[in-house]
């Protein structure tokens, strides 16, 4: 899949929504596991039929509606996981992505990784993060090598070079090597291949179902989305770790009880609350510039992450909320007006947040050469809830 040309904010979704193209980087194997279910093709005979989704965001242009995003959102109590607000079936599965990272990397700072190798919340950040290749984010991921001791060789995807744009330009202008380190998921690697050496497991094959370390944030993703093991699913992610499918509902939540890490399972509260405080503390170092998660991030009562295929998830602070997000065609730039509609929803919406927006997600698309070409349309239509 080619990778989109940088565009004016309004249309640049891939810029600024979330992940870059999944599979980007990963071993072959994982990269067709990761494209299975994409559409390219049609669904194989037997194929579960896709979830019960609503409208989303329009897009107009001249007076038309141009297209229509398509979608689910769900919101939960932190506390409980009692629904509180829906659009679609909040019941069906949606997988994590990397919306799971944050819970991925409680793993290493439950077995003691933070004080093993003196890390700080620059790169538990990192251990959370889908970085972009900035120099910023680069220099935090050096130091997580050589604090861990780790190889860069032992990461599991391809080499691969930066997705941030001035990035990009700065490694073109020096020769353009590609590296392990500069594949967005490196961070999260990193982490699970370091909490392994604390804990004596093999380094190889870290990525494979069958590790210890895979078993175990497998039994750990259930706990905190509230569903039996038995009923998680499991396939390959972009990177080539395994990802999770879950009711949308438990995606949301877990996001609610890391927002508010006393509503975590059981003597994770401290590890939660320094993954979010890290995440929250360093928001460019999670995504990078101009991406949704990131500048919700800014704000100090909201934990926020996105995943690739047009997943998001976020916790409320004060509202003691999870919500998640999946655009169902995968767009990403319908992402922001979906948030904003969550966060109008439970009056998490402010004015800093308004000019972020303005700056970042307008409404308004502007063409190459300046010109108004049309807007983005929220279309969100909450469901009645018990």
């Amino acid at each position: 899949m080619m990778r989109e040309r940088q565009a004016h904010p309004a249309e640049a979704g891939a810029t600024a929504g979330t992940e870059a193209t999944e599979g980007r980087g990963a071993s072959p194997s994982a990269a067709a596991g990761a494209a299975a279910g994409t559409g390219a093709s049609p669904p194989a005979e037997g194929a579960v039929p896709p979830p019960r989704d609503e409208p989303l965001v329009l897009v107009t242009r001249g007076g038309l509606t141009e297209n229509v995003h398509r979608g689910r959102i769900c919101a939960v109590s932190a506390d409980d996981g009692r629904l509180l607000a829906a659009v679609g079936d909040p019941d069906a599965p949606a997988f994590f992505r990397s919306t799971a990272k944050p819970v991925q990397a409680l793993g290493a700072l439950l077995a003691g990784a933070g004080e093993a190798f003196a890390l700080d919340d620059r790169h538990v950040a990192l251990m959370c993060a889908s970085h972009r290749g900035t120099a910023a984010q680069m220099e935090v991921l050096e130091e997580l090598l050589r604090r861990t001791g780790l190889d860069e060789e032992l990461l599991a995807m391809h080499p691969d070079s930066p997705l941030d744009e001035e990035a990009r330009t700065a490694w073109i202008r020096a020769g353009g090597q590609k590296r392990r380190l500069y594949h967005q998921c490196a961070g999260k690697h990193l982490g699970m291949l370091a909490w392994c050496k604390l804990r004596g497991w093999p380094l190889e094959g870290y990525i494979r179902p069958g590790h210890p370390a895979q078993r175990e944030i497998l039994a750990r993703i259930a706990a905190w989305a509230g569903v039996p093991t038995a009923d998680v699913v499991s396939a390959v992610d972009g990177c080539g770790l395994p990802t999770f499918a879950v009711p949308l509902r438990g995606i949301a939540w877990m996001y609610g009880r890391l927002a508010c890490p006393d509503a975590a399972p059981e003597d994770e509260t401290a590890a939660a609350r320094r993954a979010a405080e890290a995440m929250q503390r360093h928001p460019e170092l999670v995504e990078g510039p101009g991406r949704l998660a990131s500048l919700l991030l800014a704000d100090p009562n909201i934990v926020a992450k996105s995943g690739a295929q047009g997943v998001f998830a976020l916790g409320l602070k004060r509202q003691r909320v999870g919500a998640a997000i999946v655009v169902s065609d995968g767009a990403e730039g319908a992402l922001p007006a979906a948030v904003r509609a969550v966060l109008m929803r439970f009056e998490a919406w402010t004015p800093e947040l308004e000019e972020r927006f303005a700056r970042w997600f307008p409404d308004e698309l502007v063409s190459a050469a300046g010109e108004s070409a049309g807007r983005r349309e929220p279309a969100v239509r909450w469901q009645r809830t018990n």
